[in-house]
């Protein structure tokens, strides 16, 4: 028996959701049918409850899908091929997620559909789905989908892969700092007080600095951490997210490279959508969704409104003043010449190459500033440490 939620309305037209067990969907409407109730739908209840919105790795989904795609290709059918790699699926959470999906195909739903209910795939693949059920080629979407999703993580990887080195040095810094203020001032202070000697002003600054960070530390430490704890938090709702979007865009050197590695995700995105026989309003509408920047998605979807009266889609996104004006002309060429997707194909590559370029020439100029900033700030302690124990051998030297 599965558990299936009913939407249904009674005779006098109240709707209401109630849950009930049955073997097929088939045999729940029609028992409720008998019964005079008009049926909306019947769907089957997730087995995974709230568990079922955890996302799965992207690494671990492209495999799924590569395998899916192939068993379809072999000839296995879509539902036997959901079976075979349920059983296969090692990860719990994902297996109880493709079980789940399973059942839901079974009880009538459109594979697409059994999808979004999880709640943890990309928005891009049951939409994606979707363009195949309806054009009958799920292989085609499915190898489209698997393509453009490669491309992406390989980029993404990129972009990992240059800001680790960056990052380390910072971690680094401030771990020096640390350790230099919190174990080597407080020693430097206990032997000036044993000598009682006067003590120059950077010297006693940095001594005071160390003795704080010795008794509120801990304080300090749980106050920064709370902050930003609240800070996290606050980021997630929609208005931290966009102030926090619109900062990030306009910063100085990073807010353009931000700026184009979006709008370089929105064009691909939106080929693949096209490319797989969405129409252009529905694929603007999901492209939307997924990309990081708020201020994107919304010029997005502002552009969308103006497609629907009929306007190109170059005219719209210009509307907006978001997107970049090189994009905005290769994407009216594209219309024009009736090769749109091709052409957004062609402004993703562009922006990717753009956004590697500014990345590998800001990290260039980045990671000696941090070595350089790392090694004055250890100058700076060593003098302020040892200044007071080269002015007493000075003075010792003329007391002679």
């Amino acid at each position: 028996m599965t558990e299936f939620v009913v939407k249904l309305a009674d005779e006098r037209g109240r709707v209401q959701e109630q849950s009930h067990a049955a073997a097929t969907a088939e045999e729940l409407r029609a028992r409720f049918t008998q019964a005079g109730y008009y049926v909306y739908s019947v769907k089957a209840r997730s087995v995974l409850g709230s568990g079922s919105k955890k996302k799965v790795k992207l690494e671990t989904f492209l495999i799924f899908n590569q395998q899916f795609l192939t068993l379809i290709k072999a000839g296995l059918p879509i539902l036997g091929s959901l079976e075979l790699l349920a059983r296969r699926q090692k990860l719990p959470n994902f297996r109880a997620q493709l079980e789940d999906v399973t059942t839901r195909v079974k009880t009538g739903e459109s594979i697409s559909e059994a999808f979004e209910a999880q709640g943890g795939f990309p928005i891009v693949y049951t939409t994606t789905l979707l363009a195949g059920e309806r054009s009958g080629n799920l292989e085609e979407v499915l190898q489209r989908f698997l393509d453009f999703q490669r491309v992406s993580l390989t980029f993404r990887k990129k972009l990992k892969a240059s800001l680790i080195y960056p990052a380390l040095l910072v971690i680094m810094v401030i771990g020096l700092f640390i350790f230099l203020i919190t174990f080597v001032v407080p020693r430097f202070a206990q032997l000036y007080d044993q000598l009682g000697t006067k003590l120059p002003g950077l010297t006693v600054f940095l001594l005071n600095l160390g003795k704080q960070a010795q008794s509120y530390g801990v304080y300090a430490a749980a106050v920064v951490g709370a902050v930003g704890f609240l800070i996290y938090r606050w980021s997630k709702t929609d208005a931290g997210a966009n102030l926090i979007d619109k900062i990030r865009i306009s910063l100085p050197v990073f807010g353009p490279v931000w700026l184009k590695y979006q709008v370089g995700l929105f064009s691909r995105t939106l080929s693949t959508l096209l490319t797989g026989g969405l129409p252009l309003v529905p694929s603007l509408e999901t492209a939307a969704k997924s990309i990081d920047s708020r201020q994107i998605a919304l010029a997005v979807h502002r552009s969308v409104e103006t497609v629907r009266e009929g306007k190109g889609l170059s005219v719209s996104l210009q509307a907006t003043k978001v997107f970049p004006e090189l994009a905005i002309e290769m994407i009216e060429v594209g219309e024009s010449t009736g090769a749109l997707p091709q052409m957004l194909n062609s402004v993703a590559e562009f922006f990717e190459e753009d956004v590697q370029t500014n990345l590998t020439a800001a990290m260039s100029l980045i990671e000696p500033a941090i070595l350089i900033m790392m090694g004055l700030v250890v100058t700076t302690i060593l003098i302020a440490l040892y200044l007071p124990i080269f002015s007493l051998s000075a003075g010792t030297g003329s007391g002679q």
